[in-house]
């Protein structure tokens, strides 16, 4: 579990973890009068072990008044909302939680990560309630799609403010919001769209530019499934991964089986074209199209690029479950959004569609409520707000280059120095969608652990920097030995410096590899 807050954070008084003596009783927030709010739960929790509605038992959580309920701001929405305030230790911090996919649910373990690390925080099932690649609950429901895209994250987020204020007698300090994916875009639309609902954000691989993310499936589906020649099944990724990783591993400095830059590895998928027939150890010609189309990928019909393609790296690992599961299918991702967000057709498929008209029809229909793209970040930066972007480059499901296009759109809106006063992203080697892959790829994020130097979590980091003016460079990030059925801590096996993007982190031709100590910061290129 990460520290509970950064070094510099730890010169603050011992009573800023006290809990107010003007604290209400739990229960009587069920009385609350709250604008289009009905509060179902109010409830004090003991500690220990708790089972939510939904999900796994949650494990050592400390006593704390559960507060649950349901927002109608119009006729047809049903937004569910969860509050959680610890009795005791609050740091008087309010941290909001996200979601991922197409939402559907209340992130109950974040939740309880959140009140370990001494938080009040808040979460929301975005107004609907299903599985992730589900957006059946959709059709024909326009004001359900804005939920979804925004109003029940922002309303949560005010009603959780008020909700805490009334039961500790005091608002929290400071409101921070962490969160990943589809979280990502929630986090960019609360920049954005509400500036002043959080002090402090943390998005990570955002799926902001929703639109053009999943209608590039369209055009990538014609040529991976459209022609089943084209498919590439699993066993075909090490593969890939070994072709990339002998061309490309050593170009920075250290044959390590992770790049540090993708985009500085020219692989041609073409060296993999079989020569003697058909085998696991090299791909038809058909496969090789389907390979450079996913890297390249999804563009129009005059061929100007729809959303970018993934980066070469680790194939083998990461793109079975996001990419080619165990045989040819569209993208439930794709085929879900155009049927029940776009087109109100059941029927619709990504295999028979016209792209430029789905795009068109996309962005027309649902930008305006899903699309988190604007770059103009002034009102955020005017009242001090701080915003950490990360992102893998190894992500099998959003293309890293998308987070760097808007870091970049944001410069060029704001200017370089003004963006650098409140802007940070963070690109990690090895990293696939969120965590996981080959490289260091545990650095606090979503609460994942870390070898627990006070430099080692990025929400602790985002603190530091929105609290004490301590702007963020290294952020040490960890790869853990597998989890063994052994109890114990799990081994360390790397740590890894991660640079603000540009600047990489390069080994220094010295010392362990393994170690963070043997990296130095360096300008991209060198």
């Amino acid at each position: 579990m990460r520290s509970l807050l950064l070094l510099p954070a730890i010169l603050l008084s011992v009573a800023t973890f006290s809990t107010p003596a003007q604290a209400a009783d739990c229960d009587a927030l069920a009385h609350l009068a709250l604008p289009d709010t009905t509060i179902v739960t109010a409830e004090p929790v003991t500690g220990g072990t708790f089972t939510p509605p939904y999900g796994a038992p949650l494990k050592e959580l400390p006593a704390f008044c559960r507060v649950s309920g349901i927002l109608r701001p119009t006729s047809d929405s049903v937004i569910r909302f969860e509050v959680w305030m610890p009795e005791q230790g609050w740091n008087h911090r309010f941290l909001g939680a996200g979601n991922g996919g197409f939402a559907g649910s209340i992130y109950y373990g974040q939740l309880g990560d959140n009140l370990k690390s001494g938080f009040a925080t808040a979460g929301t099932d975005t107004g609907h309630q299903g599985d992730a690649q589900d957006a059946s609950w959709a059709y024909k429901h326009p004001e359900k799609i804005v939920d979804f895209g925004y109003r029940a994250l922002h309303l949560t987020t005010e009603r959780a403010k008020t909700i805490i204020a009334s039961f500790y007698g005091d608002p929290p300090t400071k409101s921070y919001f962490s969160s990943c994916s589809d979280g990502g875009r929630e986090a960019l639309m609360e920049a954005q769209r509400f500036p002043d609902d959080y002090d402090g954000i943390l998005a990570g691989a955002p799926a902001n530019n929703w639109t053009r993310l999943v209608s590039a499936g369209v055009d990538e589906t014609k040529v991976f499934i459209g022609n089943p020649a084209g498919y590439i099944s699993s066993t075909k990724l090490p593969a890939i991964t070994a072709a990339v990783l002998k061309e490309c591993d050593a170009q920075d400095g250290l044959k390590d089986g992770v790049l540090n830059d993708p985009r500085s590895c020219h692989f041609d998928p073409e060296t993999l074209l079989c020569k003697h027939g058909d085998e696991i150890s090299c791909l038809t010609a058909p496969q090789v199209a389907s390979l450079k189309k996913i890297y390249a990928g999804g563009t129009d019909d005059e061929g100007h690029l729809i959303f970018p393609g993934l980066m070469p790296g680790d194939e083998a690992h990461l793109w079975k479950s996001w990419l080619v599961g165990d045989g040819p299918g569209v993208s439930l991702y794709t085929q879900n959004y155009f049927r029940y967000m776009v087109f109100d057709d059941p029927n619709w498929s990504a295999l028979t569609a016209d792209t430029d008209k789905a795009v068109q029809a996309a962005d027309a229909k649902t930008a305006q409520a899903l699309n988190s793209t604007n770059p103009d970040l002034s009102r955020f930066a005017a009242r001090g707000g701080k915003l950490i972007m990360y992102h893998g480059w190894n992500d099998p499901a959003i293309s890293p280059l998308n987070t760097i296009h808007y870091y970049e759109q944001v410069q060029a809106k704001m200017g370089d120095a003004k963006t650098a006063e409140f802007v940070r992203l963070y690109m990690v080697p090895g990293m696939g969608h969120c965590g996981g892959g080959p490289g260091a790829t545990s650095f606090g994020q979503s609460g994942l652990n870390t070898a627990g130097d006070p430099n080692s979590d990025i929400l602790d980091a985002l603190q530091a920097w929105e609290e004490h003016g301590t702007a963020p460079a290294s952020i040490i990030a960890t790869k853990y030995a597998p989890a063994s059925k052994v109890d114990g801590p799990r081994k360390v096996e790397m740590t890894r410096p991660l640079r603000p993007y540009p600047q990489v982190a390069k080994y220094n031709g010295t010392g362990d590899p393994n170690d963070s100590a043997s990296f130095a910061c360096t300008a991209p290129g060198h």
